[in-house]
C-alpha cells in the first residue's frame, strides 16, 4: 500500500478542510476539535462513540427501569392528556349550549356534567326507584359500555377536581417514574385506575356517574410507600398525606367515590410489591407476571360483579 508523503498534513476525516494532528484512540482516524469526544484515554470520533453506545449496557435502577424515567415523560404526558380531555369536555358543553340543548361551558368548568361526561363517565347501571329491584336499560357499564372503566379515569368534574389530581400526579408521579422506569410506571398507573373503576362499578350506586384520576393517584401513593420501604427510606413524609386523603375520602363520601380510591389504593399496593420485590435474576419475568396477573384478576372480579347486576326490567 502506498504511504502518503511524510510532509502531508493530515485532515479530519469528517471535515477535509480542517488540518489536525489528533487521532481517534479507537480507529486512528484524524479528528478535528469539533469531532473530538473525550474518552478515558485520549479522544474518540463520533462514529466510534455511537458504536460503543450501542454495545454498552444501559444503567438501570434498582427496579429495572432505565434512567430515561427520570425525565418524567410519562407523568407529563398523562397530565397533558387529562387537561386536553377536560378542555374537550368544556367544548362539548359549549356546543350543546350553542344549539340550545342546555348546559354550557361554565357548568363543566365548575363541576357539572358535559356531553363527554355522559358518554365516558363510569355509571354502573340504571335502576328504577320503585323498590322492586328492576334495572332499566341505559348507557352504562352493565349495558356493555365497558370502555367507561377506562375513559372515566381521564374525566374530571370541574377545574378544582382536575387541578388537585394533576398536582398530586406531578408530585408523586415523577419520583415513582424515575424509580420504576417509564413502562413499569405506566402499567402501575393504568392498573391502579382500572382497579378503582372496577370497585366503583361493583360497590358504587346505580344511576350515579363517577370519574377522575383519583383511583390511579391513590395507587401511586401506595406504590411510593412500597418503593420507599424497599429502598429502606423514610415514609414519614408520605404516610400523613395518604391518611389525610383517606379521611377526606370517607368524610365526604357523599361527593367522593371512596370505592375508586380504595380500589386504586389496594391495586397499586399489590402491583408495587410485585414490581419492587422481584428478585433481580427473574426480575423482568416476575414483574411482567405481576402486571398480567393483576389485569386478569381485575377482569375476573369485574366479571363476577357484572353477573350480580339485576336483570333488565321494564322502564317505569
Amino acid at each position: 500500500m502506498t504511504q502518503p508523503p511524510a510532509n502531508v498534513v493530515p485532515v479530519c476525516y469528517r471535515h477535509p478542510d480542517r488540518e489536525t494532528y489528533v487521532r481517534c484512540t479507537r480507529c486512528d482516524r484524524p479528528i478535528c476539535p469539533s469531532c473530538m469526544n473525550e474518552a478515558s484515554v485520549g479522544f474518540q470520533c463520533p462514529d466510534c462513540v455511537r458504536s460503543g453506545t450501542k454495545t454498552q449496557r444501559q444503567v438501570r435502577t434498582a427496579f429495572g427501569g432505565t434512567r430515561a424515567g427520570a425525565e418524567g415523560t410519562v407523568t407529563i404526558t398523562l397530565i397533558v392528556i387529562n387537561v386536553l380531555v377536560f378542555v374537550i369536555a368544556l367544548i362539548s358543553a359549549g356546543r350543546d349550549a350553542a344549539q340550545g340543548l342546555g348546559g354550557g361551558g361554565l357548568g363543566g368548568l365548575i363541576g357539572g356534567l358535559t356531553p363527554l361526561h355522559r358518554w365516558g363517565a363510569l355509571v354502573p347501571y340504571f335502576a328504577t326507584d320503585n323498590g322492586q329491584g328492576f334495572r332499566v336499560a341505559g348507557p352504562s357499564v352493565a349495558d356493555g359500555e365497558y370502555y367507561r372503566l377506562f375513559t372515566s379515569m381521564f374525566l374530571h368534574f370541574g377545574i378544582l377536581h382536575l387541578a388537585t389530581n394533576m398536582w398530586a400526579l406531578w408530585v408523586v408521579g415523577r419520583p415513582l417514574e424515575a424509580a420504576l422506569g417509564r413502562w413499569r410506571f405506566l402499567a402501575l398507573y393504568l392498573l391502579s385506575g382500572l382497579g378503582g373503576s372496577v370497585l366503583a362499578f361493583i360497590l358504587g350506586a346505580p344511576n350515579t356517574p363517577s370519574a377522575g384520576a383519583s383511583g390511579a393517584i391513590f395507587g401511586l401513593f401506595a406504590a411510593l410507600i412500597v418503593v420507599l420501604r424497599r429502598l429502606k427510606l423514610s415514609v414519614a413524609g408520605i404516610v400523613p398525606v395518604l391518611v389525610i386523603n383517606l379521611v377526606i375520602t370517607f368524610g365526604f363520601s357523599s361527593y367522593i367515590s371512596w370505592q375508586a380510591h380504595v380500589g386504586g389504593l389496594v391495586t397499586g399496593a399489590i402491583v408495587a410489591v410485585g414490581l419492587a420485590y422481584a428478585p433481580q435474576k427473574q426480575r423482568t419475568a416476575l414483574q411482567t407476571a405481576t402486571v398480567v396477573g393483576a389485569l386478569v384478576l381485575l377482569t375476573v372480579i369485574f366479571a363476577v360483579g357484572l353477573s350480580q347486576v339485576p336483570q333488565v326490567g321494564y322502564p317505569v
